[in-house]
């Protein structure tokens, strides 16, 4: 098992953006990572191997960001001329990174942002999700589907010339 220092170098970035993609808050993210590599070395010595870690810090990640987006009530989050844009190289082509989809993404319920965050951003397979958020690949697979459904939905809603053309 590597020691704690190396497990927080190599997974600070994953936790991170996972936390600032759900919450769209530098600082609220800033907080969140500290509280999940501090539950994480609370809880160390309950993991059973190293591989264990990366999907234990996603799935502690993603509940305590599912909670702040309920608790604070995230939904209508703060303006997208409040959050700074993030940093990225041009060659970078990151879904997120779009305005119009990063505020779509950050609108929806947090469990479907969640979904939304660990497949797209995050890239997980459908099985790793399944394991970090310890339900089955067929949950995932239906909300998963229910999310980027509720996505398409926001998407055509705001520009009704793509829901013109979709139609005969």
């Amino acid at each position: 098992m590597p020691d704690f220092t190396e497990i927080v170098r190599e997974h600070k970035g994953m936790v991170y953006s996972m936390a600032f993609h759900a919450l769209q808050d530098r600082a609220a993210a800033e907080d969140l990572t500290q509280d999940v590599f501090l539950a994480l070395h609370q809880n160390l010595s309950r993991l059973e191997s190293a591989q264990h870690i990366k999907p234990w810090l996603a799935r502690v990640t993603s509940n305590r960001a599912i909670d702040q987006i309920r608790k604070r009530k995230y939904r209508r989050g703060p303006s997208l001329e409040q959050v700074p844009e993030p940093q990225a190289k041009p060659e970078q082509r990151d879904l997120l990174l779009s305005r119009q989809l990063r505020q779509m993404v950050a609108a929806l319920p947090a469990t479907a942002r969640m979904m939304i965050i660990l497949r797209f951003q995050e890239e997980l397979e459908l099985a790793e999700i399944a394991r970090v958020l310890e339900i089955p690949v067929q949950t995932v697979k239906s909300r998963l589907h229910r999310s980027v459904n509720l996505l398409r939905e926001k998407m055509l809603r705001r520009q009704p010339a793509v829901q013109e053309m979709r139609q005969p």
